[in-house]
């Protein structure tokens, strides 16, 4: 009755309530007796004479289901109705509440809130929008028997597969396949073959398997590259562009970077620097409207994995047209900044400008310059030994500005991935961070919350990247554990200077690492959204993206705001902007995650194809959690975690300490606590789980 209620939009009589029930024969007084118990539970409400309708505050929730392996699973539900409690968690689903819902289908759920609103549950009332019946998954054959395993693992059944003459399947191949969707629950279902992707050891063949496990857009449509195909090559000087040309404009990036999106130039002035940011003019290239424009929009971002890309844009723009390779002469929009020696912003200009990048530089190749004094690289390089010096000492002075104002600086590490000539993984390590990086971070922030300050002082709607402060009940956890360190730190304030504070203490301490990730993890995530609220992790009163068109298409929105209010056109009405950029926000903050789980699980399958043959090898780890049943490592020169039973534990008999974030060996009084660092064996590689299991040296 509450599905027919929802989709009906209206109240309904009984009569009609009836009638649009689909069983045949029913209990008319049972269900009277029915809607009557929802009424007062206030799910539903009586709308005028013998009318009900769904209750504006009832606990009826609409979102994505995210199903476990083991057949329960999370939905990050919306209320349905204007007043409907707002959930502070997800909404769990037992196995027996699922009503015949599937993993990432979009679900009705009656939620279940205690008077604390910390525990939620909910039933699954009907499947609002069943997901696509195609999957990835590997080929198991036994004889003449073929079975497909979901390269997911949160479906709980497997695909039966007929032989076909045409393609022949071998065990370990990575294919696509269609599948009947079941009425009831069942451990196999009748499928076939879409199509073959190939060896599911081949990094190929793995990105294959994280597009399609993440709907991620791949193939440019006809219509797009034929668009580009006409796109002219030619950059010509014109009135409506100041020339900057003649300015000795550098790119700096990593050695394997095509697309070059940001130019910099650093002039002394008399009170301090001038920094020009210039960024390669997607805009004169992609019309509002375009087939580009309507396929970057679906996409929202480029997608980044190990010598590997799915770019936002067609090549010819991402590499080409709007890359501003060296020694040529290519389209930006520029923010001119004026500093003064301490690094604070004294004006701020924005124009369409026509660069030459005189020259590109790597990381490795300005830290030789700059850090390591490197005199053979320096003697190369001399014509840009003043412009890189002005830099440094202009990035400098915006860090160590950022720094007291509170901005929180992370000690992250993140992996490199270095691949062999077959396509294997090579080997992982920390990805190197040096002043290079620095630099053009601090250059790219500053030209960010110029723009942003820019928008704010005009008045007008804009979208912005916001980060809101941190929910303290989602801190607890982080609080609780940072004050067992007993460190000597401030008095908690839900600041970020607190924060940069507490990061900065720990540094160098042996949970140094430990504190970055779960005070990143405690943080709430960066949003794109038409309201500012500033930026919480920057310390920021306003903050946008504007620095990277080819690859985030927030930017590309960014840019066409900027260049038209410095040609005065108006355009949409206000009300119109501000709600096509809220919109637009929403979308494009949800395109942005997808493209970062999908960069994280590829990164993952890569760990764990790397470590496949390294079983019985030892490692050194660092504790980065401990539970009563596990403590979870981190082998932070490969940025690999795993975890050791505690049942691997056979020395003792261990006693999770919670209070204490350790394991407490009853007889020996041993302990294995947070942040310590210890040897351990690598004993199990589950490939679908993606899951590495340990035990400790000291317990062989």
């Amino acid at each position: 009755m509450i599905r027919i209620l929802y989709y009906s939009h209206t109240s309904l009589s009984l009569p009609e309530i009836f009638s649009k029930k689909s069983a045949k024969k029913f209990d008319k007084k049972a269900s009277t007796t029915a809607l009557e118990n929802l009424v007062r539970k206030g799910v539903i409400k009586k709308a005028g004479k013998g009318c009900y309708a769904i209750d504006p505050s009832a606990p009826l929730y609409k979102g994505k289901l995210i199903q476990n392996a083991k057949g329960f699973g999370f939905v990050q539900a919306n209320g349905i109705g204007a007043d409907t409690q707002t959930l502070q968690r997800d909404l769990f689903i037992a196995k027996t509440n699922m009503n015949g819902a599937m993993h990432d289908d979009t679900v009705l759920v009656l939620g279940r809130i205690d008077k604390n609103g910390k525990r939620t549950e909910g039933i699954i009332l009907d499947i609002i929008e069943q997901r696509t019946n195609s999957l990835a998954g590997i080929v198991s054959k036994r004889g003449h028997e073929i079975f497909v395993y979901p390269d997911d693992p949160r479906f709980p059944f497997k695909v039966s597969l007929k032989e076909r003459k045409d393609i022949v399947l071998k065990s370990g191949d990575a294919v696509i396949v269609e599948y009947k969707r079941p009425t009831l629950p069942t451990p196999t279902l009748a499928g076939k073959l879409v199509t073959l992707l190939g060896d599911a050891e081949d990094i190929d063949t793995q990105m294959k398997l994280v597009m399609s496990s993440h709907d991620l857009p791949h193939i440019f449509k006809e219509d797009v590259t034929e668009e580009t195909a006409q796109l002219k090559d030619s950059f010509e000087a014109s009135d409506d562009r100041t020339d900057l040309r003649k300015l000795q404009h550098i790119t700096i990036d990593g050695e394997t970077a095509k697309d070059f999106d940001d130019a910099i130039c650093v002039e002394k002035t008399s009170s301090g620097y001038r920094l020009y940011v210039s960024i390669a003019d997607v805009s004169h290239f992609v019309s509002p409207g375009s087939a580009i424009d309507k396929e970057a929009y679906l996409r929202g971002t480029s997608v980044y994995f190990p010598g590997r890309v799915i770019p936002m844009l067609p090549e010819r723009l991402s590499n080409n047209l709007c890359s501003l390779v060296p020694h040529e002469d290519r389209y930006t929009v520029s923010a001119i900044l004026d500093f003064d020696k301490q690094g604070k912003l004294l004006h701020k200009d924005f124009a369409r400008t026509i660069i030459h990048s005189q020259q590109r530089f790597t990381y490795t190749t300005v830290r030789q310059i700059l850090v390591d004094k490197d005199p053979e690289v320096q003697q190369i390089y001399e014509p840009f030994i003043p412009l890189l010096n002005c830099a440094g000492e202009l990035a400098s002075a915006l860090q160590q500005r950022r720094t007291l104002r509170g901005s929180i600086d992370f000690n992250l590490t993140e992996p490199f991935f270095t691949l062999a000539d077959d396509g294997k993984i090579a080997s992982i390590s920390p990805a190197e961070r040096n002043f290079a990086h620095q630099i053009i971070e601090e250059f790219m922030l500053a030209a960010n919350e110029a723009v942003a300050s820019f928008f704010i002082e005009k008045e007008i709607p804009a979208i912005f990247r916001t980060h809101e402060a941190p929910d303290e009940l989602k801190l607890a956890d982080f609080l609780t554990f940072i004050n067992s360190l007993g460190m000597p730190l401030a008095p908690f304030k839900n600041e970020a200077a607190w924060f940069a504070d507490t990061i900065k203490k720990c540094k160098g301490s042996k949970y140094d690492y430990i504190v970055n990730n779960l005070l990143l993890r405690s943080l709430k995530q960066a949003q794109y959204t038409a309201s500012n609220i500033g930026h919480f992790g920057l310390a920021a009163p306003a903050y946008t993206h504007f620095t990277s068109p080819i690859r985030r298409y927030p930017d590309l929105i960014v840019h066409r705001l900027l260049l038209s209010l410095i040609s005065s056109n108006k355009g949409l009405t206000e009300d119109d902007k501000r709600k096509s950029y809220q919109d637009a926000g929403t979308f494009l903050s949800a395109r942005e995650r997808i493209a970062i789980t999908a960069e994280r699980d590829m990164n993952d399958r890569l760990k764990i194809a790397y470590m496949k043959d390294k079983v019985g090898e030892h490692f050194s780890a660092i504790i980065s959690g401990v539970t009563e049943n596990s403590v979870f490592v981190e082998i932070v020169d490969l940025c690999i975690s795993g975890a050791v039973p505690v049942d691997l534990l056979t020395d003792d008999y261990y006693l999770f300490d919670k209070k204490n974030y350790r394991l407490f060996g009853e007889m020996s009084a041993k302990t294995y606590q947070i942040g310590d660092s210890v040897e351990i064996i690598l004993v199990d590689v589950d490939h679908n789980l993606r899951r590495l299991t340990f035990k400790m040296s000291d317990n062989e």
